[in-house]
């Protein structure tokens, strides 16, 4: 008809769409950025809410030290968040890449004959219907689990002890580590490994279901197994011969963070109109997939100063594992390094003094800090109301200005600030320890509750000699998911590696400063932290 548009012949273009998942303890989650990486749509699925039916608490099943989750739950909740997506008004049509992060050292044990069922799935029929057989051990170990310590034992014994196995593989022997539960699965239930067809972690088996076959481990996430020559980046034949036998094939090889894996399976095209050249991006760790959605840089830190604080960091040049943390390869760039450290003694220590010392007020507390200067007149302090896992100690340590051991300290300002300030140069000690180097092109990125209190904030800067910033970034480890999901697409599309910041340069989330270090008080903490390292160490001979 003449004058009249043809409506049918005009197509609109096919936007530019990447959907970011975690499948975390308690829940999973998604979200969906377009090509500026600004976020568009966001579901979640929160296991004993929405899932009732598994029974788990926190998003696990506790039986003494042995902690589990149900893997099919996973996968019904997988149904559950695709469905939510599509209510959010969605066209997962204008989607071009996927990837996403795992709670880490989590295992999922697939079935002989799973990758079959994986790669026919029929589109009418969810997915938790179709793989609930799929998987040889129903309930997977999760990072909570500490049942394994014969095991971890064994390992470092065999290895020459805890440091060399940290040389080796990034860390110690730790319980939750992924190797020491597959070898207490052949030891307990042989029958069960010997049905395995491949063992995932729980990012590769996340990927695997949008991938329609097994995913590889990438290199990140296999950096927490105890496997690993981080190194190398391949398995350690050794490691894996002590856990069990033919492991190497059940695992696969490990491949960079940033690969492209193939297109995503017929089922999510058929079920959801996903565009068949949708690719799926290797999924990571939790926390990989945190540094790379706070867009960390070589020299960046990240704190999160939580229930437990807990520091980022990105490590340039060869790592130097010690027995505390964590070193694992980097997510985002595959010459650099990461490290994760972990204290346990974080916001409730603080609240604890908060209480005791300034009548339960922030604003007490926060002019006790200032009163005091940088270093505290000498006095040092350590305080571990549980036992820390950076270092392994427990109970409260207070020493004058000639490192005698005290019992109390007679001002409260004394006692506040040396909490602070021990907390502080506790995680400066233990980052440098990993190949952490503080200086002026450091910069610290602060999360959690405390990263609202200037004062802390202000003692944190000098003792790192670190300008602090806060990101105007939440739920990272999702959006660091779709950042991923877009770099290795952009990666696999021009054929040569594109530095991931220099990807994010203009699409980075937003930053403030907060803090500047004071110079005279950034070269008193250069001292006063070696004269913490002594005393940490002395602490530890004497128990």
């Amino acid at each position: 008809m003449s004058g009249v548009p043809d409506i049918l012949s005009e197509v609109a273009p096919r936007r530019n769409y990447f959907l970011g998942l975690d499948f975390s303890t308690q829940q999973l989650k998604a979200v969906v950025v377009d090509e500026k990486l600004k976020v568009l749509h966001e579901a979640a699925v929160n296991f004993d809410r929405n899932l009732p039916e598994y029974r788990t608490s926190g998003g696990v099943k506790k039986n003494g030290s042995t902690i589990t989750a149900p893997t099919v739950m996973w996968v019904k909740a997988l149904d559950l968040l695709m469905d939510q997506l599509k209510i959010t008004g969605l066209d997962f049509q204008d989607i071009s890449a996927i990837s996403g992060a795992g709670q880490q050292h989590g295992s999922v044990y697939w079935r002989k004959g799973a990758e079959k069922v994986l790669s026919t799935l029929d589109p009418t029929k969810f997915l938790f219907l179709q793989l609930a057989n799929c998987f040889s051990v129903q309930d997977s170990p999760v990072w909570m689990d500490s049942s394994t310590q014969s095991y971890c034992e064994t390992m470092e014994k065999k290895l020459g002890g805890p440091q060399k196995l940290a040389d080796l593989t990034g860390s110690r022997a730790y319980e939750r580590f992924t190797g020491h539960q597959i070898a207490k699965v052949l030891t307990e239930k042989a029958e069960l490994y010997f049905n395995t067809e491949r063992i995932s972690l729980v990012s590769s088996f996340g990927c695997s279901l949008f991938l329609g076959s097994y995913s590889p481990i990438d290199w990140s996430d296999a950096s927490g197994m105890n496997l690993m020559d981080i190194s190398s980046k391949n398995w350690n034949s050794q490691c894996l011969h002590m856990c069990a036998p033919d492991l190497k094939e059940k695992l696969d090889k490990p491949v960079v963070a940033h690969t492209c894996l193939g297109p995503i399976s017929s089922y999510f095209v058929e079920r959801y109109s996903f565009d068949p050249s949708c690719q799926v991006v290797a999924f990571t760790g939790d926390n990989p997939a945190s540094l790379a959605g706070m867009c960390l840089e070589a020299g960046d830190i990240a704190i999160s100063l939580g229930t437990s604080d807990t520091v980022f960091l990105w490590l340039s040049g060869k790592p130097t594992p010690s027995l505390e943390g964590h070193v694992f390869c980097n997510p985002v760039d595959p010459d650099a390094y990461m490290a994760l450290l972990c204290f346990k003694n974080g916001s409730l220590t603080r609240e604890r003094i908060r209480n005791v010392y300034a009548n339960r007020s922030w604003d007490q507390f926060d002019a006790l800090l200032a009163c005091t200067p940088p270093g505290n007149h000498g006095y040092v302090g350590m305080f571990f109301d549980e036992q820390e896992i950076t270092p392994k100690i427990q109970g409260t340590f207070r020493f004058n200005a000639s490192d005698q051991r005290i019992n109390a300290f007679e001002e409260p300002a004394t006692e506040v600030r040396a909490l602070v300030e021990g907390q502080l140069l506790a995680k400066r000690v233990h980052a440098e320890r990993l190949g952490f180097s503080t200086g002026e092109s450091c910069r610290v990125f602060v999360t959690g509750g405390a990263s609202n209190n200037k004062s802390i904030l202000q003692v944190l800067s000098d003792v790192f000699n670190a300008h602090v910033y806060t990101q105007d970034t939440a739920n990272s480890t999702c959006l660091g998911s779709a950042y991923r999901a877009a770099h290795g697409l952009a990666v696999k599309e021009s054929d040569v590696f594109i530095p991931f910041n220099e990807f994010m340069a203009d699409r980075r989330p937003n930053f403030s400063l907060l803090c500047r270090p004071r110079l005279e008080a950034a070269q008193l903490y250069d001292s006063m932290a070696t004269r913490y390292a002594t005393l940490e160490s002395s602490v530890l001979t004497q128990l």
